[in-house]
């Protein structure tokens, strides 16, 4: 099996009832708000400054009154609570969130984050039996057990309250607890479904202000922890995400967190510059990696500390567990596709398994063969007993479901449409993957598997002017469920082209319309450079890229094309 081909879409022409409305801005900034469904001069201006929907007062979500009424409760009666949170940077940013909240509030809280080799994911009743024992009464999870229900009612029986907060789709049971926090629970009428495990934290964090005199502190000021979580959680960049995630980046920009500014630091970032983009592929790893190679409680302490020292020593921990899980995922990955493809050429999910693969990075060898072959993918830590699989897929086939109607096979499992993980005894693997191979069929077979591209334009490298940039910026945040502007140039000549990276993995090249010269960088797109053609049509964003004190008009190209 070949990495497949992209298809390029092109977004549809401006309507003149649109164009007409939205007439105040540039013509191509008009296009692409009316591509990105703002039509209207109001859902313009709503988008562009990034305002909430209406009904977001946190007290419109489920299962926050109660949580909020029995949190004072605890402090009024100094009862110890801990904050149980996952070890990815969505949990481990809740996680702080709410425990410095609440020791603004003067409670007696601490972090609890599972080792995700000894525990692995979500409560355990191992741990909530310590934390009881140690003195704990009331747990509140973030970005986690919702689906946790034997584990729900052990907590019952040790007498410990338990607030779960969590934003995965439920099961059709609910959890037995105090109180449940998730806008995706049935009857919960609050509008934005897609909030991070983070941004759930910060509205919890935002009713218990809200009903507490208190030194100053307010919920706003964990907004650089939302942001974080939230971009490297892949939640949906639109609606209230957005809102939060903006107000995040202005505290992330101007870091007053010791952590924040040694992780800056460590990522050779500079802060005034950083987007949700540089959270993506900079600061989130870097948080990840604590607990991908081993326990995420060093990102946590990195947020949460505000000793100099200490920041600077946890961020270069992080750095260099980073570099080691960049080597290891390159490692894997070359093994696993060996394994994918190698089993079954042509079907329609990839599925690799093997000992000597960590838990760790499995998620994200299964992000990049997805990616790479447009498949669903599974990888998975072949254990003594158990498989624990990671599973990453297209938007063709939701892998939750899928897994969902193996249940039966299953000890747990969970996630969303396009992530999810599991665990299976081995003795069931066979027949799991045999069934979710099969559901892949038959949900797949018919359909043209391309990844598509969507171009908000196509345009002549004459018109990027460096005007354009500023108008791009009033998109930000950009990410997932709101992807940068994109366009489209046709039958531009190759200048100059040359390897660049390591192993000559990326392209670096000029190109040109006649008119005006731009560079250009296509990442992972080396191998172009043996058979690089004199002209091109090429599928980019546009961007300043800044060089030793100087700022140049770049091309970010996704796809290439002989002409």
């Amino acid at each position: 099996m070949l990495p497949l081909p992209k298809r390029w879409q092109i977004a549809s022409p401006i309507t003149p009832e649109a164009d007409s409305a939205l007439q105040y801005y540039p013509p191509l900034l008009r296009l692409i708000l009316y591509n990105r469904g703002y039509a209207t001069h109001d859902e313009a201006i709503q988008y562009i400054e990034a305002r909430p929907p209406a009904g977001t007062d946190p007290f419109n979500m489920c299962g926050i009154s109660a949580a909020v009424d029995r949190i004072l409760m605890a402090i009024q009666h100094h009862e110890s609570i801990a904050i149980y949170g996952d070890y990815d940077t969505d949990g481990v940013t809740a996680t702080a969130l709410l425990v410095q909240a609440l020791q603004s509030l003067g409670s007696d809280v601490r972090g609890y984050i599972p080792n995700r080799f000894d525990e692995g994911y979500g409560l355990n009743n191992e741990a909530l039996s310590s934390l009881h024992e140690e003195g704990v009464r009331l747990v509140i999870t973030v970005d986690c057990g919702i689906r946790s229900l034997p584990e729900a009612e052990h907590a019952c029986r040790l007498g410990l309250d338990l607030i779960i907060s969590d934003h995965h789709q439920p099961v059709i049971e609910l959890p037995q607890a105090f109180a449940i926090i998730d806008p995706k629970q049935p009857g919960d009428t609050y509008p934005d479904k897609d909030l991070a495990g983070v941004g759930l934290a910060y509205k919890l964090a935002s009713a218990l202000c809200s009903k507490t005199s208190h030194s100053g502190q307010t919920a706003e000021d964990y907004l650089d922890l939302v942001a974080l979580g939230t971009v490297a959680d892949l939640a949906p960049l639109v609606g209230e995400n957005r809102a939060l995630v903006r107000a995040g980046l202005e505290l992330i920009r101007h870091p007053k967190r010791q952590g924040v500014m040694s992780l800056i630091g460590v990522s050779g970032l500079t802060p005034e510059r950083i987007t949700a983009m540089e959270i993506s592929y900079a600061l989130g790893p870097r948080l990840n990696a604590a607990g991908r190679l081993d326990s995420a409680l060093d990102a946590f302490h990195l947020l949460t500390t505000t000793s100099i020292a200490e920041a600077g020593q946890l961020a270069q921990k992080l750095e260099m567990q980073n570099r080691e899980r960049q080597t290891i995922t390159r490692e894997i990955q070359s093994h696993a596709e060996q394994i994918a493809i190698k089993d079954t050429p042509d079907s329609y999910l990839l599925f690799a398994a093997h000992p000597d693969f960590n838990p760790g990075v499995v998620g994200l060898v299964a992000s990049r063969l997805s990616e790479l072959y447009y498949r669903p993918a599974i990888v998975a830590h072949y254990g003594e007993t158990f498989t624990r699989g990671s599973c990453r897929s297209i938007p063709e086939f939701n892998i939750t479901k899928a897994l969902d109607q193996c249940a039966d096979l299953l000890e747990h499992h969970g996630g969303h449409a396009a992530a999810a993980g599991f665990t299976v005894r081995n003795e069931d693997l066979t027949e799991l993957v045999e069934r979710l191979r099969v559901n892949a069929a038959e949900q797949l077979s018919t359909l043209d598997l391309r990844q598509t591209l969507f171009a908000d334009a196509e345009v002549t490298l004459s018109e990027l002017k460096p005007g354009l940039l500023e108008y791009l910026d009033w998109l930000q945040p950009t990410g997932y469920g709101n992807r940068q502007a994109a366009f489209v140039s046709r039958h531009v000549k190759v200048v100059n082209s040359r390897r660049v990276g390591k192993d000559g993995a990326h392209l670096k090249l000029a190109v040109t319309d006649g008119r005006i010269t731009l560079d250009a960088i296509a990442f992972r797109q080396g191998h172009w450079y043996d058979e690089m053609p004199p002209y091109v049509d090429l599928f980019y964003t546009f961007e300043a890229n800044e060089f030793n004190g100087r700022t140049y008009l770049q091309l970010n190209v996704r796809d290439i094309r002989a002409v």
